[in-house]
């Protein structure tokens, strides 16, 4: 795992190591060579790069960077240069596979991945925690991701996020499912004005910058 400090953005490698093939899931372009010191240290093959989310618009050069590793990358925003999957698609690597769950909402096209009991799922929970998007791109789709394809999952699934402040990465459906700050105790059109004050007070903190 490898977390930035300032921006609270988490990566994270996953690796057979009888088969010594690798995945990183939402690896950042400032990361490459790091990461590629820790594959070639390991003597890992990289298999996939897996981008739940990206903000490549307001990060110029980052796809290029990420595309140095010479892998496929699967995001849900198709572009040149990416491979998009369908919803439950596996992603095989050694003897493991990863399986996609598409889960918009931080952005339009969202991806998690599950792989054995722990799920990857990017800036899902992060409601106001991404720098790059202080609001979800689509907050009734995100309520939806949340509640029918997360917390429908098994109290001990383990979530990995892709940003804390906190660098508290790893959390369980339960714990989420009870104590989110957003989606705990909620209904949905309670959660959806307070995405909207959420929207407007981002909007007004803009107007005034």
């Amino acid at each position: 795992m490898l977390n930035d400090e300032c921006s609270g953005e988490l990566s994270y490698l996953l690796a057979d190591s009888d088969a010594r093939e690798a995945v990183l899931v939402d690896p950042h372009g400032r990361d490459v060579p790091v990461w590629q010191a820790l594959l070639d240290e390991r003597q890992l093959r990289l298999r996939w790069v897996l981008r739940t989310h990206q903000h490549d618009a307001l990060l110029p050069g980052e796809f290029a960077r990420i595309a140095r590793l010479g892998v496929p990358v699967v995001q849900g925003q198709a572009c040149v240069g990416v491979q998009t999957v369908a919803d439950g698609e596996l992603l095989p690597f050694g003897n493991e596979f990863l399986r996609t769950l598409r889960t918009p909402g931080h952005t339009a096209d969202c991806l998690s991945f599950a792989w054995r009991d722990r799920v990857f799922c990017g800036g899902l929970l992060a409601v106001d925690a991404c720098p790059h998007q202080p609001c979800p791109a689509d907050a009734a789709a995100l309520w939806d991701s949340v509640t029918q394809r997360i917390f429908i999952l098994s109290d001990e699934t383990l979530l990995y996020t892709g940003h804390d402040p906190r660098a508290r990465a790893v959390s369980t459906v339960m714990e989420q499912r009870r104590w989110h700050p957003f989606f705990s105790r909620l209904t949905r059109d309670e959660f959806l004005a307070r995405m909207s004050a959420l929207q407007s007070a981002a909007v007004d903190h803009d107007a005034t910058v």
